[in-house]
């Protein structure tokens, strides 16, 4: 039987490994050709949370940084600040509050590191092989992957997932996280640098 997090924890989860997408293509072979040569990702990126009971999206800024095969950093600069950090196979997460950066350990981390596992087929753009999710390649201008849950428990959570590739080979363009009706999350990535030099403590380390 597979656990699913919490909505939050796995909607967050989603849009990180997400970003590791490499490029447009026409077909499941290509992307996951064009995935193999992207070694680093590094983007600032905006999030905006849409609820029917809001007048105004919920608007983030961040920054993401990537490095095969398996480091992340995924840091919330505002409003609310906070760091996930993945390395060698350890999760951690950090909140910014009262002046100084907190360790989260509550017992949501041992979820996250289940969506993690999940994640290690997306980087390698085998999207068509996920057993959560029915990928669905939409080609076009721009061209479009469609994520479908395939278990009511997961589908409870998030409809679906709308990718759009950008037109230059390593760089996602927006992801949107449908999680009803009423409530989806919209991420956008600008300029985006792929394969650039990124340290070993960037991973490890807080501000």
């Amino acid at each position: 039987m597979k656990i699913y997090p919490h909505s939050k924890w796995f909607s967050f989860a989603v849009l990180a490994c997400c970003a590791f997408l490499t490029g447009w293509a026409d077909n499941w072979e290509q992307i996951r050709r064009e995935s193999a040569n992207v070694r680093s990702v590094a983007a600032p990126f905006t999030q905006k949370k849409q609820m029917k009971i809001l007048t105004k999206p919920l608007v983030s800024e961040g920054q993401f940084f990537f490095q095969t095969p398996d480091s992340l950093r995924w840091e919330y600069t505002a409003p609310v600040r906070s760091i996930l950090l993945m390395h060698q196979g350890r999760v951690k997460r950090y909140l910014f509050t009262g002046g100084s950066w907190v360790e989260d350990t509550s017992a949501h981390l041992q979820s996250m590191g289940i969506v993690m596992q999940e994640i290690s087929q997306w980087l390698h753009g085998r999207f068509d092989q996920n057993q959560s999710f029915t990928a669905t390649l939409i080609n076009g201008s721009p061209a479009r992957i469609i994520l479908t849950p395939r278990e009511k428990s997961l589908s409870r959570m998030i409809q679906r997932i709308e990718l759009t590739l950008s037109q230059r080979p390593g760089v996602m363009k927006s992801i949107r996280i449908v999680e009803n009706e009423n409530t989806s999350t919209l991420l956008e990535f600008r300029d985006v640098q792929i394969n650039q030099p990124l340290s070993a403590s960037l991973f490890q380390d807080l501000p």
